[in-house]
């Protein structure tokens, strides 16, 4: 075993040295000043100094049944004492196995056919590989172009970031953009003055038919969603938009992707938000983070029966679906997975999601109400607090930076880690989370937005 330090400059110095974080700014690489996580219990964290701070993202969108739980803690090992590994290319395994039984349970229609992964990333390569996969056994090799939307993010792998249309993360990356179409942004926080918001989502309904049909319909795969964007900003499109979008890819044979990476178990008060909350049964769902609640990577991509027996069987030509992983269906990883289930559906938490929500969701709009807010959305327990300073500044980037920085700041040194997309304060906390907690959480979030505020106008910066 390593030997473990508590002389955290030296680990800092590692940290610099050694580990390439995601998303690293190649310009301040090997100078970082980054917070350290020690510890946690419940919804909170501890950080090197002994801070204990509320994690207002549940680390990535992902700790849903909380810090330091010693049940899923114990499967995991029980597990790895009994059979640390198995390779799925050659063999099965019963717990794998019993988590697939136990997802193919609680996803809508038909979706029956669990392919395990690593992560949500390797689940969206693998719902578009299998896609091409199976246009190409179908005889239709030019039907392989995949609708996505502004704002959405699908992961960083090749084929997923290549979806992913974040346009202020720079593009220093080259993606496969001859198989991509973006839509715009379906966010009604941008609709034109005087639109209402029945107006915008038929012209969001129209983005998706009319880019179908300018493309061709034989060319186009897949149209692949968010139910929310949620990198992107917590974007909630309009009431019946994903419904109808399900509706245009019908009429086109184009499949439909739902993209429940961070939706799925739990955040929005269900297993899947897809049927229960936008009232859709997609051809795949794609889903990791809340899985095993962050305690252990896991991710899948869930295929429909209908899809399956397109190109299986005496229809298969005799293909094979040549992707995958040697980590697929990981025992310890499906151990988690499994006790995460019965720990959520025991304590009846996604009940708890549903109780507390409107709680959520109404100290999360009178934010909206503050100086420096130019929106605050969400739905379930997600939300997003978009600020606005100088909309006419010389560089709006830079000062929207600086804002989301300064925001930051100030409720970490209150007791509260956000995550700053920009000027987004973005939070999706532990599904545990509390109505006194969420009062707490809010309430430090609102002092750091009002302290920022007034910073930014001792610095004489205009206010939108």
């Amino acid at each position: 075993m390593t030997q473990q330090t508590a002389d955290f400059e030296t680990v800092r110095d590692w940290d610099n040295g050694n580990f390439v974080h995601p998303w690293e700014g190649m310009a301040g690489i090997g100078r970082n000043d980054r917070t350290f996580t020690e510890g946690g219990e419940g919804i909170y964290v501890s950080t090197q100094t002994g801070e204990r701070l509320i994690d207002g993202p549940a680390g990535m969108w992902c700790v849903q049944i909380g810090y330091g739980n010693t049940e899923i803690a114990e499967a995991m090992a029980q597990q790895a004492r009994e059979l640390a590994y198995f390779s799925p290319f050659n063999n099965a395994n019963s717990t794998s196995a019993r988590l697939a039984h136990e997802i193919a349970k609680r996803t809508p229609g038909d979706l029956n056919h669990v392919f395990f992964t690593t992560g949500g990333s390797t689940a969206v390569d693998s719902a578009l590989r299998f896609i091409q996969f199976r246009n190409n056994v179908l005889g239709l090799p030019e039907k392989k172009i995949v609708i996505s939307r502004q704002k959405a993010y699908h992961g960083s792998t090749y084929l997923a970031a290549s979806m992913s249309g974040k346009e202020r993360d720079q593009g220093w990356l080259d993606q496969a953009s001859h198989l991509t179409h973006f839509l715009p942004n379906v966010n009604p926080y941008v609709r034109a003055e005087g639109q209402s918001i029945e107006a915008f989502l038929d012209e969001k309904v129209a983005d998706l038919e009319n880019a179908i049909l300018q493309t061709g319909a034989d060319k186009v795969a897949a149209f692949i969603a968010e139910p929310i964007l949620c990198s992107g900003g917590v974007i909630v499109p309009p009431a019946g938009y994903h419904k109808r979008c399900l509706e245009v890819c019908r009429r086109h044979d184009v499949l439909y992707i739902s993209d429940e990476v961070v939706t799925g178990f739990g955040r929005m008060g269900h297993w899947f938000a897809s049927e229960e909350v936008f009232d859709i049964v997609p051809d795949i769902i794609t889903c990791a983070k809340g899985m095993t609640s962050g305690y252990v990577p896991m991710g899948a991509c869930i295929i429909s029966d209908r899809l399956i027996a397109e190109v299986s069987g005496d229809k298969s030509r005799d293909a094979t679906f040549s992707n995958g992983f040697t980590y697929s269906g990981h025992p310890v990883s499906a151990a988690a997975a499994l006790k995460n289930i019965e720990i959520i559906e025991r304590e009846g938490i996604l009940e708890h999601v549903r109780d507390v929500t409107p709680h959520f969701e109404a100290r999360l709009g009178a934010l909206a109400d503050l100086p420096l807010v130019g929106d605050a959305r969400g739905k379930g327990l997600l939300g997003c607090v978009e600020c606005v300073a100088d909309a006419s500044a010389d560089d709006v980037l830079a000062l929207d930076k600086t804002v989301g920085a300064m925001i930051d700041a100030h409720c970490q040194e209150n007791g509260l880690i956000l995550r700053p997309i920009i000027n987004m304060c973005v939070f999706s906390p532990p599904l545990i989370i509390s109505e006194s907690q969420i009062d707490q959480m809010f309430d430090i979030l609102e002092y750091g937005i009002r302290k920022t505020t007034s910073d930014l106008v001792k610095q004489g910066v205009k206010l939108a």
